[in-house]
């Protein structure tokens, strides 16, 4: 078996998720101290929830992070919890983030991409991430 396998008291497991979500309308919000800061919480949140992110890149309008979680944690469930505390968190650390969105009183839109990796594997989807700020 791979070293990439992790294992519970009664279960050994490799589930990997590639993520991607996007700002509402798309707009290249995150960048500068903002683009860092989301870093910084994601990870912390990940770390919080058990999530291993396996790579990340944020993008002014859109983030991809390719993580591992235990199989008890469904897609949604884990995105849902990246984007609800990153929201709160960064609204709360950048005013002017907050007024922007005032209007529609979210930062993040709803629809999100998830893909496991079976078909690829883990270092293509890594070479991809790490790619995006060179395309």
């Amino acid at each position: 078996m791979s070293n990439d396998y992790k294992s519970l008291s009664h279960c050994r497991y490799l589930v990997q998720y590639h993520l991607v979500w996007c700002p509402k309308f798309r707009f290249e919000v995150i960048k500068g101290d903002i683009e860092q800061s989301l870093k910084n919480i994601l990870a912390k949140v990940c770390n919080k929830y058990q999530y291993e992110i396996l790579e990340l890149e944020v993008m002014p309008d859109h983030i991809h992070i390719f993580l591992s979680a235990k199989p008890t944690a469904a897609p949604t469930d884990i995105v849902r919890t990246l984007k609800s505390i990153s929201a709160i968190k960064l609204f709360k650390e950048y005013p002017k983030l907050k007024k922007f969105y005032v209007r529609c009183g979210s930062l993040w839109s709803k629809g999100y991409f998830v893909s496991t990796i079976g078909n690829v594997s883990s270092h293509t989807i890594k070479r991809y991430i790490q790619n995006q700020k060179s395309n």
